[in-house]
């Protein structure tokens, strides 16, 4: 299942939730590291109970219980970000309902929470609680706010060659298709269906094709010519939406280049021509002045 979580900036994600039996393997390995430490730790306090009183022991034991069942889960999901060694091992991980990562007080309250339902009570209302929720959740992510997701995920199949162009029949109609109205979720869907054509059998292929062909029909502009196969129609819609979508993305071209024009203010003036050197008249009577 992949629920809607809206994020404080109101980004709108699809996460698909961890399903039971992953849960259920996971928790069950956190369990048995969580079991050997106990077991480790009780080893350590009887070999050093001989320097302690009944009083001490019981308080250490009580103190190293606490600990192994409830800090280390709260702090080892915290330093990894909503990780246990199970959920490692199984690809999960704890995020809060709006998809952040896992935060100290929320593994805490996880944490606290599975003292009773798991340890406690064996899981029954852990189990219980889980298979009501659409999310999966447990009493401890229902007190902190939280849900588990898978992370990972099998690699999704891509599609084929074929249905990834627009027929030959359909380029002139392709040219003035209008896209504007083709929501997402339909888009996925058409495309979902062409990644599994040559799983389906012919009949279920043909059902599928159909409703799918018809919702898209009603959100797109033109309809397609008469007589157009339900995947040549969405092979057509798809690759027109994804070209058109790359060209959107693609960076504009460079300008050409063009003659570099200056701004007035910063040419420099040319300097002026200097004056021509004046002289004195000669004297009157034609003498010139002793030297």
């Amino acid at each position: 299942m992949t629920p809607t979580v809206v994020t404080g900036e109101a980004v709108v994600l699809d996460v698909p939730c961890a399903r039971f039996p992953s849960r259920l393997l996971a928790l069950l390995i956190d369990m048995a590291v969580q079991v050997v430490l106990g077991v480790a730790a009780l080893l350590a306090i009887g070999a050093a109970s001989g320097h302690l009183n009944a009083a001490s022991v019981a308080a250490v034991v009580v103190t190293a219980t606490v600990l192994i069942i409830v800090g280390y889960p709260a702090a080892f999901e915290t330093l990894t970000r909503g990780r246990s060694l199970g959920k490692m091992a199984l690809g999960l991980r704890v995020v809060g309902d709006d998809g952040g990562p896992e935060r100290f007080r929320q593994a805490l309250v996880r944490a606290m929470a599975a003292v009773v339902e798991i340890w406690m009570f064996t899981g029954a209302p852990a189990l219980i609680c889980s298979l009501l929720s659409a999310q999966g959740k447990r009493l401890g992510d229902l007190f902190a706010g939280t849900f588990v997701i898978q992370e990972r995920l099998p690699r999704r199949a891509s599609l084929p060659p074929v249905l990834t162009v627009v027929p030959p029949p359909l380029m002139g109609w392709a040219q003035g298709l209008q896209l504007s109205r083709l929501n997402d979720q339909t888009a996925e869907q058409a495309a979902s269906y062409l990644r599994r054509f040559y799983e389906l059998t012919p009949a279920a292929r043909d059902e599928f094709g159909r409703r799918l062909a018809a919702a898209v029909a009603a959100q797109v502009t033109p309809p397609p010519p008469p007589g157009t196969p339900p995947a040549a129609f969405l092979s057509a819609v798809l690759a027109v939406r994804r070209a058109r979508e790359m060209q959107r993305l693609a960076p504009p071209p460079a300008p050409p280049p063009g003659p570099v024009t200056w701004p007035a203010d910063a040419v420099a003036p040319a300097p002026a021509p200097p004056a021509p050197e004046r002289t004195q008249p000669p004297p009157p009577g034609g003498f010139a002045p002793p030297g």
